[in-house]
């Protein structure tokens, strides 16, 4: 994010105003059949502040893909300022948030997020309307952590050679990274996604973030546009998968990033093969072989398609986090704070507490306005 995005950003909160910013997005929820609607509310609380305080939360922005809209974002930060910061690029909402010295810092955010299934069929040319060559361009570039050059390259085009088309390509990328790589339970978080470490080292475990990257940036290394979209989990599965889904509406450490390839003719291809992973090592009981049929289904479906009990909150790398003194992140998919003493660690509950709650509400009918 440069100074013009930060500059251009909207909704501030003034110190010890008690109304919240509410940012409407998409009037409307959408009126066609298998909609959903999740009303998802973060709250952060800094234990231990020092001086001035700042927190970061990633918002829901995506409204016009065919499997989200994101209908309002209200956030409040008593007795600190709030602002919603777009990089429309990457679909990327931040919102940021100050607190003086000797103020509680509290920030809470809800976002309205409507979603529905999507799937592509990918054994039948479509008509999908051409994506604008700039977007396909940025989703071809190499970010810090995604190189398209070296180690990533051969790979790429050892793993394609023969591959005749970009469906050919693309899934030859998918199957290589279901057949090699493997869930670790050990990884922090959702992992970090340094695929040329992955690859020299040859140490190809790791969690979403990580084996989706992988993905990306063999694609990109391939000439295919394709992009990571960071998300969260929000409501259980309904395809039966107990490790696909959340198991209460506290969904405080059910993130999880996802990956796109862009296929001309087909549009934006959803992918994911490091929830097959999971499917392999978490789905009951445990441990499944690949040919054991679950996996098998979860490896069909998960080329092509996403079941959309998870909201997206943006496609970005190498997150510059406004008005912060801390290095960029790989990627903005957990709140992020800092007090005087610098960067707060995320995954830490002793200095940094905060809760996620995912809530599905009634449909909303056709013309009929958000509450929020």
């Amino acid at each position: 994010m440069n100074r013009r995005d930060f500059l251009r950003s909207a909704g501030v909160i003034s110190a010890g105003l008690a109304l919240p910013k509410v940012t409407r997005l998409f009037a409307e929820s959408p009126a066609s059949a298998g909609w959903r609607t999740f009303d998802l509310t973060t709250r952060v609380e800094i234990l231990k502040p020092s001086g001035t305080t700042r927190i970061w939360l990633p918002a829901g922005l995506l409204s016009e893909t065919p499997f989200q809209r994101t209908l309002a974002n209200t956030f409040h930060a008593e007795g600190g300022a709030a602002k919603l910061i777009e990089s429309k690029a990457d679909a990327l909402g931040i919102i940021a948030a100050e607190f003086p010295a000797g103020v509680k810092p509290v920030l809470t955010l809800t976002s309205r997020i409507t979603t529905k299934n999507i799937a592509v069929d990918v054994t039948a040319r479509g008509k999908a309307p051409q994506a604008k060559a700039v977007e396909l361009q940025y989703c071809l570039r190499p970010t810090h952590l995604l190189p398209t050059d070296g180690i990533v390259k051969a790979t790429a085009a050892e793993i394609t050679q023969g591959a005749r088309t970009d469906v050919a390509k693309a899934r030859a990328i998918y199957e290589w990274i279901v057949d090699n790589t493997f869930r670790d339970p050990k990884t922090p978080g959702c992992g970090l996604g340094d695929i040329r470490f992955m690859l020299e080292s040859k140490d190809l475990g790791g969690k979403c973030a990580d084996l989706n990257a992988l993905y990306v940036g063999l694609a990109r290394a391939s000439g295919l546009p394709a992009r990571d979209v960071y998300g969260i989990r929000v409501a259980k599965s309904e395809l039966g998968y107990k490790s696909l889904g959340t198991a209460s509406e506290n969904v405080t450490k059910a993130q999880h990033c996802r990956a796109e390839v862009y296929l001309s003719g087909y549009g934006w291809v959803p992918v994911d093969p490091a929830d097959v992973r999971k499917v392999v090592l978490e789905e009951p009981p445990g441990n499944r072989p690949l040919d054991d049929e679950m996996v098998k289904k979860a490896r069909v479906r998960l080329f092509g398609s996403w079941e959309m009990n998870w909201i997206a909150y943006n496609f970005a790398h190498d997150v510059a986090l406004p008005g912060s003194s801390g290095a960029p992140l790989p990627f903005l998919m957990y709140p992020q704070a800092e007090t005087a003493g610098g960067r707060l660690d995320c995954l830490d509950p002793d200095g940094f507490r905060y809760e996620i709650t995912s809530r599905e509400i009634a449909p909303v009918n056709s013309g009929t306005r958000s509450s929020l």
